[in-house]
C-alpha cells in the first residue's frame, strides 16, 4: 500500500477518535466531576502509553532521561494534560458539549500566539486578523447568535473552554520547543498529571465506585483517543506530509457534532455551526499563504 493512503488511513483514525472526546465525556460527566473523570482517564492513559512504548521497544529512551528532563515532564503534564483536562470536562459541565468542544478548538490560535512570544515567530497582519475572525465566532457561540444582547449564555462555561484552548496552545509550543520523543514523553505528561490530580481528587473530590457503562466510557477516552488518538496521528506524520495531515485535522470539531448528536441527543443549534466556521476560517487564514 502506498505512504500516502496509509497516511491517510492513520490521520482519519485519529480525528475520528479525537472527535469522540466531548460526546463521551460529557455522558460521563452526568454523574462524575471533572476530576474524577480526570483521575481514571489519566491512569488508563499512562498504563496503555506504557504498553505502547513497550511493543515499540522504547524503554532504552526512558532509561536516557534525566531528572531535568522529568521535572519538564512534570510540568509539562501539569500544563497539557491537567490543566487542558481539568477545563474541557469543567466547560462541558456548564455549556452543551457542541459549544465547548467548539470553542475549546480555538488551541490552534492559542499555538499561533505563543509561538510568537516564546518562539519568536513572526506575527503578521493576516495572522492578526484570524485570531479576531476566530473570537467573533466565540461571541457567536457565547451569546447563541444574539450578539447584540452582548451577553453570554453561560460565560463560566466560555471560560473553562477559552482556558483548556490556552492551556492545550501553550502545551504544543513548549512541546515543539523541547522536542522529545512522542510516545514516551505522552506517557510521563499523563503520569504526571495523574499523580497530581490524585493528591487533588483526595483533597477536593472522592475516587467513586463506577459502574459497568462508567468503566467502559472511561476506557474509550483512555486508550483511545488519549492513547491510540496520538499513536495514529504520530504514525500518519510519519507517512504523509505534515501539512496535508493538519488540514485533515480540522475535520475534528466537525465530526464531534455529529457523535453529539447521536450520543447525547442535543440539536445541533445554527450559532454553532456558524461560529464553528468562523472559528475554522480564522485559523486557515492565518495558517494559509493565500
Amino acid at each position: 500500500m502506498r505512504k500516502d493512503i496509509i497516511a491517510y488511513i492513520y490521520v482519519t483514525l485519529a480525528v475520528l477518535l479525537w472527535a469522540s472526546t466531548p460526546a463521551v465525556a460529557k455522558l460521563l460527566l452526568l454523574n462524575l466531576d471533572n476530576l474524577q473523570v480526570l483521575f481514571f482517564v489519566s491512569l488508563i492513559a499512562s498504563i496503555n502509553l506504557f504498553i505502547v512504548i513497550i511493543f515499540q521497544k522504547k524503554m532504552e529512551i526512558i532509561k536516557s532521561y534525566k531528572l531535568k528532563d522529568y521535572f519538564t515532564f512534570a510540568y509539562m503534564g501539569f500544563i497539557g494534560i491537567f490543566l487542558y483536562y481539568f477545563f474541557l470536562y469543567g466547560a462541558l459541565n456548564y455549556l452543551p458539549a457542541q459549544e465547548a468542544s467548539i470553542v475549546n478548538y480555538l488551541w490552534p490560535l492559542m499555538v499561533l500566539i505563543f509561538a510568537t512570544i516564546i518562539l519568536k515567530e513572526k506575527f503578521t497582519l493576516r495572522k492578526f486578523l484570524g485570531i479576531i475572525l476566530s473570537f467573533v465566532g466565540v461571541f457567536v457561540i457565547g451569546t447563541r447568535g444574539n450578539i447584540f444582547a452582548f451577553q453570554f449564555t453561560h460565560p463560566i462555561g466560555i471560560l473553562f473552554a477559552l482556558a483548556g484552548a490556552v492551556s492545550y496552545g501553550l502545551f504544543s509550543v513548549l512541546g515543539k520547543k523541547y522536542n522529545y520523543e512522542r510516545f514516551t514523553s505522552m506517557l510521563f505528561y499523563f503520569f504526571f498529571a495523574f499523580i497530581l490530580v490524585l493528591i487533588v481528587v483526595l483533597l477536593f473530590s472522592s475516587i467513586p465506585s463506577i459502574s459497568i457503562t462508567q468503566l467502559i466510557g472511561l476506557l474509550w477516552l483512555g486508550i483511545f483517543p488519549s492513547s491510540l488518538g496520538f499513536v495514529f496521528w504520530f504514525s500518519a506524520l510519519k507517512y504523509g506530509e505534515t501539512a496535508k495531515m493538519s488540514n485533515i485535522i480540522y475535520l475534528t470539531p466537525f465530526i464531534s457534532l455529529i457523535y453529539i448528536y447521536f450520543l447525547v441527543g442535543e440539536k445541533i443549534l445554527p450559532s454553532s455551526i456558524i461560529g464553528l466556521g468562523l472559528i475554522i476560517g480564522g485559523i486557515l487564514i492565518q495558517s494559509t499563504r493565500r
